[in-house]
């Protein structure tokens, strides 16, 4: 009786012995499984910015059926606008007029029946331009939205929505591409603390699309990237997928 339990022990403790090195080899294999392997985090950087470079156009027309009269007039509409923009505390240097643009103004006739017959010359139109790029940003905006006192005066002046820029544009850049990275490096290393392992040499590191919207705006972001210049306050961000191996 005592021979037959010693054996029955013998094969238990056997079995035991097998379950446990079992165990222990499918945890080795699964080391080495792992080992060696990649781990690809994506870090972000973020930053409100203030847009220092203003950018407004405007226009101003004249017609006549007579085109040296209309160039006359048009050129005394000029000399105002400029003069305006002075007393307004615009320098020279900031405001650009561009060429004269002439085009026919025309009346097309057409028959009861609806037929093109022809067209009746009614003169020219003639529109010039002027761009004010400054960094005096308050200062133009004041400016477009006061630029109706020119109506006063008789100039058909039609103002477009100014644009805002910023001019330490790749110097932000630098420093989110700088800030996303080192959050991508701190996120991988949380990762591999976690799972046990030891960071290991970086392998990759690619950049995300810049991006830059309106504060508190509902712009959405897009693949090519969104470049908002109809906000002066505007966000910036930007992405650095880091791909490291693990050890």
């Amino acid at each position: 009786m005592t021979k037959i339990l010693n054996k029955a022990n013998f094969s238990a403790l056997i079995f035991a012995i097998a379950i446990v090195l079992a165990s222990i080899a499918l945890s080795y294999a699964y080391m080495e499984r792992n080992k060696g392997g990649n781990i690809s985090v994506t870090g972000l950087g973020e930053a409100d910015f203030t847009s220092d470079l203003i950018v407004w156009d405007g226009n101003f027309t004249k017609e006549n059926t007579d085109l040296k009269v209309g160039s006359t007039d048009l050129e005394a509409d000029r000399k105002i606008i400029e003069k305006y923009l002075l007393d307004k505390g615009i320098k020279k240097a900031d405001m650009v007029f561009s060429a004269v643009s002439i085009r026919e103004k025309t009346n097309e006739k057409y028959t009861a029946e609806g037929r093109f017959i022809g067209s009746d010359f009614e003169g020219f139109i003639l529109t010039q331009s002027v761009q004010i790029s400054s960094q005096e940003v308050e200062k133009v905006e004041l400016l477009s939205r006061s630029i109706s006192e020119l109506l006063s005066q008789g100039i058909r002046f039609y103002s477009i929505d100014p644009r805002y820029y910023y001019t330490k544009l790749a110097d932000l850049k630098i420093k989110l591409i700088s800030e996303a990275t080192e959050d991508a490096r701190l996120r991988a290393e949380k990762i591999s603390e976690k799972s046990g392992g030891d960071l290991g040499k970086l392998i990759s590191a690619q950049m995300g699309i810049f991006q830059i919207t309106g504060q508190n705006s509902a712009e959405e972001y897009s693949w090519g990237g969104t470049f908002n210049t109809a906000n002066k306050e505007k966000s910036a961000n930007i992405t650095m997928k880091l791909t490291y191996e693990v050890e």
